[in-house]
């Protein structure tokens, strides 16, 4: 391991979406790489990795549920589904590279996967294995976002990385519609929630402050972003006490 690591242990929020591409649906295989390569130059270094990925490229459950006239639990739980697709096909990506891998999923499908067990994801982080948890919390109404929180508390993780798509930290407003919008380098917890401020659900929020959990909001499309958090260098947005 690298000595000059200021975090040893994280968790990374991949949302679905970023492995989209040029697509409108499914996986695209050039962005699935490129975030697959900068995991691997960040577990070169010596860092424990574990993920938590979205399924929004494939089915969000809030927003598909309406469309489809189904209740929400039904729709999370396929959202969940989507989850599962995506670590698997990131967890590919990662082994054709040489990165040794597992996922862990909340809800069992033990024909493809592990079942979430917290010591087990422990474990296999020590052994330096990148740990990619799916599923979500396993449970309806709660968003990935609140389940990398949870994950985040449950390993002991030093910080949690929110990888963003082209957009490169906590915003006043949405930088792609508001040119005036105002860029924060250092934000609390609270001001996430009393101003609004739409990068991340209140409750991931709340328990990262509960659990003295910073976090890093960056654009993953910025090469190299993943390194420079570990070493303490100054990327995206820090939110903390």
């Amino acid at each position: 391991m690298e000595d000059n690591l200021k975090y040893k242990r994280v968790l990374l929020k991949l949302s679905g979406e970023a492995l989209l591409g040029s697509q409108e649906f499914g996986i695209d295989h050039i962005p699935l790489e490129m975030i697959a390569n900068e995991i691997k130059e960040a577990y070169q270094t010596g860092a424990q990795i574990a993920i938590v990925v979205g399924g929004g490229n494939i089915f969000r459950g809030v927003k598909n549920s309406a469309k489809y006239g189904m209740d929400q639990a039904t729709g999370d739980y396929i959202g969940m589904l989507a989850t599962v697709m995506n670590a698997i096909a990131l967890q590919s990506a990662l082994r054709k590279i040489d990165v040794p891998c597992r996922v862990q999923t909340a809800i069992d499908i033990n024909k493809i996967a592990e079942p979430y067990i917290r010591f087990k994801a422990i474990r296999h982080l020590e052994k330096e294995r990148v740990v990619i948890f799916a599923a979500g919390t396993g449970n309806p109404f709660f968003t990935t976002d609140t389940a990398a929180a949870l994950r985040a508390s449950e390993i002991d993780a030093e910080v949690m990385l929110m990888a963003k798509n082209g957009v490169d930290g906590v915003y006043s407003d949405d930088p792609r519609t508001n040119p005036k919008a105002v860029k924060y380098d250092n934000i609390t917890y609270d001001d996430i929630i009393v101003k609004g401020l739409k990068v991340m659900d209140t409750a991931s929020c709340a328990l990262c402050k509960q659990n003295n959990i910073p976090i890093v909001v960056f654009d993953f499309a910025a090469k190299g972003s993943i390194i420079n958090i570990l070493k303490g260098n100054n990327t995206g947005t820090y939110v903390g006490g």
